[in-house]
């Protein structure tokens, strides 16, 4: 039997009774998805309302609030009477008719008195939950506040005794008069989803975890080790090495994409294939020595087709100091053996400028076939457009492919 909370005169529904609930579990559902709301409260009679986070902890809200701020202010003492809002919209309905048209939504009212947690520990455990909130592992991957942030700091505790859920979900209800007429009815659903992380100026770290991206294996950058060269997933972290390894033009001669000439061009080149991988474009990796860890270029994956078992292997960009080395080659077949012997690919592409008759060569000595040329594919940064020749392997070409790179790697 699902676990209720009491109805009381607060919490009764006066009209459109059917869309009210007091389970426990459809309440903490909503407050625990959730991350702002909206708290109600009286100052010298007049109503105040403010947006803040919020966090349940078994059967208590924790609020976050200045201690210099309304809300902190007027709670001092024996706490504060408040009402504590917080709404997920789900979709707009669209009615043949003005008056039936609404929203589904997913919403938690809780009554009660909010008082400061003035118990150290308790205020200290109920931050970090607020911070865990945020990501999973979160607390442990940032500094924990001073002895100074924590006396500017109001965190109100509010027990879930009052508590009402008020939901609607489904389609257009109207009049029957209204189905005949022309216009348009029925629902446009809303989600609330979180771009592609976008890191702070200097920030070196990879992407936490924690924070939303691609699950799929064929989404994702694992560290690939070889004897030549390390892929590591390109992070922040590469940008300096990048700008110093890539530093030639004729690196960039045959790209789509004009040299970096700063730093901060570069950091912009990685945060979008951050933005790119998020989004399920491309996959990118930084070629390191594997001894040293020094950058010596970046490169992806890109085209992704999970369905359709294919994939390319692009955006690559390699030091003129490591031309003609076995980093390029080892780079490629571990490319290549994480997408044939991991991902079961069926079909792993390239594309090439016709005019870079070096990369051409290139792709040919890795045992790829041309399959044919894409006219004007891609404009150039010159404002051209570019003919893309096409080079692919297939999972039935794959065994003589790995045994010729191995080969050729194990001759030097």
């Amino acid at each position: 039997m699902t676990a209720v909370y009491q109805p009381t005169a607060r919490t009764t529904a006066t009209r459109n009774r059917g869309r009210m609930r007091y389970d426990r579990e459809a309440a903490h559902a909503i407050l625990d998805e959730g991350y702002d709301c909206a708290v109600a409260f009286v100052i010298d009679g007049e109503p105040r309302i403010l947006p803040t986070l919020h966090v349940r902890v078994g059967e208590t809200l924790y609020l976050h609030a200045s201690t210099g701020g309304r809300l902190g202010l007027t709670a001092r003492g024996d706490g504060v009477p408040m009402s504590v809002s917080v709404t997920l919209l789900d979709g707009l309905i669209y009615a043949r008719s003005q008056f039936h048209h609404s929203a589904n939504y997913r919403s938690v009212v809780v009554h009660g008195t909010a008082r400061p947690v003035t118990d150290q520990t308790e205020k200290q455990n109920a931050m970090t939950a607020l911070v865990e909130k945020l990501g999973a592992g979160r607390s442990a991957d940032s500094r924990p506040p001073t002895a100074r942030e924590l006396a500017t700091t109001v965190v109100l505790s509010m027990p879930l005794h009052e508590v009402s859920v008020r939901t609607r979900a489904g389609g257009v209800a109207e009049e029957s008069e209204d189905l005949p007429l022309p216009h348009w009815a029925g629902v446009l659903p809303l989600r609330r989803i979180a771009g592609p992380p976008e890191p702070d100026a200097g920030v070196a770290a990879a992407t936490p975890a924690y924070l939303p991206g691609p699950t799929s294996p064929w989404h994702t950058a694992v560290p690939l080790r070889g004897k030549h060269v390390s892929l590591e997933p390109l992070a922040p972290s590469h940008v300096d090495g990048l700008l110093t390894a890539l530093g030639d033009d004729e690196v960039w001669q045959f790209l789509t994409i004009p040299r970096p000439e700063t730093r901060e061009q570069m950091a912009d080149i990685v945060q979008t294939a951050a933005r790119q991988q998020w989004l399920g474009e491309r996959v990118a990796w930084a070629q390191c020595d594997p001894d040293t860890g020094e950058v010596m270029g970046t490169t992806s994956y890109h085209d992704i087709d999970p369905s359709g078992r294919a994939l390319g292997i692009g955006h690559t960009m390699l030091g003129r100091r490591w031309w003609r080395t076995g980093v390029n080659t080892e780079a490629k077949l571990l490319l290549l053996e994480r997408a044939f012997d991991v991902l079961e690919a069926e079909r792993v592409f390239w594309y090439t400028d016709i005019r870079n008759e070096r990369s051409q060569r290139a792709i040919a000595r890795l045992g790829a076939s041309r399959d044919g040329l894409l006219r004007h594919h891609r404009l150039r940064p010159d404002g051209t457009w570019r003919d893309t020749v096409v080079f692919a392997v297939t999972a039935d070409e794959w065994p003589g492919v790995r045994d010729r790179l191995r080969q050729r790697l194990a001759a030097g």
